[in-house]
């Protein structure tokens, strides 16, 4: 594992922004919202105004963990006819003009309709990092295990402030890339403050062996961000996000980008 660890393009990319002194920021886009080229187009945006790292979120039509806002934008890309397979092309669209890493963010069912093997050949193929998984846990993984290890894919899991000391120990020890370390109990959405749950998660997550563990859920400024970047490796941004290619398109992605990585130097660098 230790050889795949060292190709793993998320830890490269957050490894990258902690040797200047700082912690990296990770953006969430919807694919196909409003469309595949403006999904791309934002992403890129992203990463040319100081985006580390990016998720794009596959549309699902039962998204548990997601607020109104994104909820909504994955909505209408589903009725305007988005389908799996495309988030292979906007990944394949952000990693031939950027260097970041791009990472698809899915639930479990849309991968295994496709075939876990299919999905992760075609996903590095296409240039992607990895896979966030928010409702697979490590005990029910062995073949996501098998295909990341054979595509030299990231395996990125997610722990809570509810995370038993026994089932954090299990899922940094799964994850390969970072662990992602949901500060608040609920559903996705930005909030005026950042849970104090959060820091106690990420204590938990370094304390079980976690080297990268990224936040996110509620994060939408730039105070949040420095907030956040001072005792965790990354810094995770969506709905504040997906609510600016909602109400001023791709150019109000790149201002929010470009505002949000002025929070990313730590104080003390």
């Amino acid at each position: 594992m230790s050889t795949a660890q060292t190709a793993s393009k998320s830890a490269a990319a957050i490894d990258k922004a902690r040797a200047e002194g700082r912690a990296a920021l990770i953006g969430y886009l919807p694919a196909g919202y409003p469309d595949v080229e403006q999904t791309i187009a934002a992403g890129i945006a992203l990463a040319e105004n100081g985006a580390d790292l990016i998720e794009i979120g596959i549309p699902y039509s039962d998204p548990v963990m997601d607020g109104q806002v994104i909820q909504a934008a994955t909505t209408e890309a589903l009725a305007k006819g988005f389908h799996v397979r495309q988030v292979f092309d906007v990944v394949a669209g952000i990693t031939s003009k950027t260097d970041a890493a791009v990472l698809v963010m899915t639930y479990w069912n849309p991968v295994v309709r496709m075939g876990v093997d299919e999905f992760s050949r075609r996903l590095a193929e296409a240039g992607g990092a990895g896979l966030i998984t928010p409702d697979l846990i490590p005990d029910e993984a062995s073949e996501w295990f098998e295909a990341s290890d054979k595509y030299g894919l990231d395996r990125v899991f997610l722990v809570a402030p509810s995370s038993t000391p026994e089932r954090m120990k299990r899922t940094v020890e799964a994850s390969r890339g970072f662990v992602y370390a949901v500060s608040i109990m609920g559903v996705t959405g930005a909030r005026t403050s950042v849970s104090s749950a959060a820091k106690d998660v990420v204590a938990a997550a370094h304390h079980a062996g976690a080297e990268r563990v990224c936040v996110g859920l509620g994060v939408s400024t730039a105070a949040q961000v420095r907030e956040i970047g001072a005792y965790a490796e990354g810094v995770i941004v969506g709905t504040a996000l997906v609510a600016a290619i909602r109400d001023g398109g791709v150019q109000a992605v790149a201002d929010l980008t470009r505002e949000l990585s002025t929070g990313l130097v730590r104080e003390e660098a």
